[in-house]
């Protein structure tokens, strides 16, 4: 029987979360995708909350937690925008900065291990139709 690509694509979700969350735990880097938000404020500096939602396609809420604890653990510092009083522009501190070649290293390490029973063209060809089959609805 084969099983459903929802079912498999959640439980492979829920797999990649707990791993990653142990790994980073040692660094205050907690679970929903805290990593991603750090990894996007270090390449793009100054970037808003909004923004991120929308380029990450996390929920407001997820968004601003996630902000929240990185902001606890000194790892991002906020400045209002000098274009928009309502919003704040995200930027990384040095811990952040230092941590880049750990955390990148560890995502890397990551992508690895799920990918090793397969050839390169195989992942080649996953990443291909994972992209696809997420690409925006235009019923959403």
């Amino acid at each position: 029987m084969k099983e459903p690509i929802g079912k498999l694509i959640s439980y492979l979700y829920r797999q990649n979360q707990k791993r990653l969350a142990k790994e980073l735990a040692p660094y205050g880097i907690g679970s929903g995708g805290q990593h991603s938000f750090l990894k996007s404020i270090l390449h793009d500096p100054g970037i808003t909350q909004d923004q991120l939602t929308h380029q990450l396609k996390f929920d407001k809420a997820t968004t601003a937690r996630s902000i929240k604890q990185l902001e606890q653990s000194g790892y991002i510092m906020r400045q209002p925008d000098p274009k928009d009083r309502r919003s704040q522009l995200l930027f990384p501190t040095a811990k952040a900065k230092e941590l880049l070649p750990v955390l990148q290293s560890i995502l890397d390490e990551h992508n690895r291990k799920i990918a090793h029973h397969l050839t390169p063209e195989e992942v080649d060809q996953l990443v291909y139709l994972l992209q696809k089959i997420s690409r925006d609805h235009p019923d959403e």
